[in-house]
């Protein structure tokens, strides 16, 4: 396990050095001015001559090459440097938003695992039947069906509509305290949409190794030996059958992040999305490499994560071996 933990974190340092150059070349090449985006409506107003100034304090007028570099020495040091939009040391920035979509991200992810893992073996346990065609028709229909549209949908019949929850924020209007049942309360409906956008993935992939684990010898001799139904279903198909659903895990760590940024601009949703869309329109250029670092880091946690579980489970991988 160690050793496959450090070959991945030394595969993960020039794909974190690529990624961040990138970021800091397509934010160069952006058309937005990160000048006037800092200044705000007093950039209207100003001369060429002040706008050069301010250019030059805020370092935006070198090469980005030279700003990748500087970046990446003093993001070694511990330092991320300043967000120019935000007004705050990037740590502080990230540190304030990660906890909520770290909150919403874990919440969603464990709910669409568990009810997805349901619903297949409930599906994969009578193939062809109302209850499988039911099952597998809403997963491919949720499964088009974009974020942001089920979001929408959710806050006008939930909100709206019924006024039973809430339809965005983290705590109530009135509140000055964030209490953890405002919090539980003002999650459902985010938390509740991002897994339902992942919830078909699991779902199908439950159901067809669920499905081809029943047919296979082992489990058709577990029922000639006098196992219950239960105990073939849940003790034999259902470990097999889960198999590649942990590789499905580490796939889903970039939609689900993807997601997360949609699901918490519609809800109104204190997480990291706000920063991101305010750090690509203003090209905060230590602001944006932080959290296509944090991404990236996501991704390849995820995959690795995937891994272990995978020879953690199927007997016939070994951890040694990879």
């Amino acid at each position: 396990m160690a050793r496959l933990a450090g070959r991945r974190a030394l595969f993960a340092v020039p794909v974190v050095l690529v990624v961040t150059f990138g970021v800091f070349a397509i934010a160069a090449a952006s058309p937005f001015d990160p000048v006037r985006a800092y200044a705000g409506t007093a950039a209207l107003g100003a001369d060429q001559e002040t706008l050069d100034r301010l250019r030059e304090n805020l370092g935006v007028d070198r090469p980005f090459a030279v700003r990748w570099w500087e970046w990446l020495t003093s993001a070694l040091g511990g330092d991320l440097g300043h967000s120019s939009v935000m007004r705050q040391p990037v740590a502080q920035v990230i540190g304030e938003r990660l906890v909520w979509s770290s909150l919403l991200c874990a919440v969603a992810f464990a709910v669409a695992v568990l009810v997805g893992t349901s619903l297949g073996v409930l599906a994969a346990r009578r193939p062809g039947s109302w209850l499988d065609r039911t099952v597998t028709s809403l997963a491919y229909s949720l499964e088009a069906a974009p974020v942001f549209w089920v979001a929408l949908l959710a806050v006008w019949f939930f909100a709206l509509q019924l006024d039973a929850l809430p339809a965005g924020g983290l705590t109530d209007t009135a509140s000055r305290e964030v209490t953890a049942g405002q919090v539980a309360r003002h999650l459902v409906l985010p938390a509740g949409v991002l897994a339902v956008s992942q919830l078909p993935w699991f779902t199908l992939y439950v159901r067809q190794g669920v499905g081809d684990a029943l047919a296979e010898d082992p489990v058709r001799g577990a029922r000639a030996r006098g196992l219950s139904e239960r105990t073939v279903l849940l003790g034999h198909a259902l470990r097999s059958g889960l198999l590649p659903v942990l590789t499905l895990i580490g796939s889903r760590v970039p939609e689900l992040i993807t997601g997360a940024l949609l699901v918490e601009t519609v809800f109104s949703w204190p997480g990291i999305a706000a920063a991101t869309v305010e750090a690509a329109t203003a090209v905060d250029f230590p602001l944006l490499a932080a959290l296509t670092t944090l991404a990236t880091a996501a991704v390849l946690t995820g995959n690795l994560l995937a891994d272990l579980l995978y020879g953690l489970f199927d007997p016939r991988v070994s951890l040694s071996d990879m």
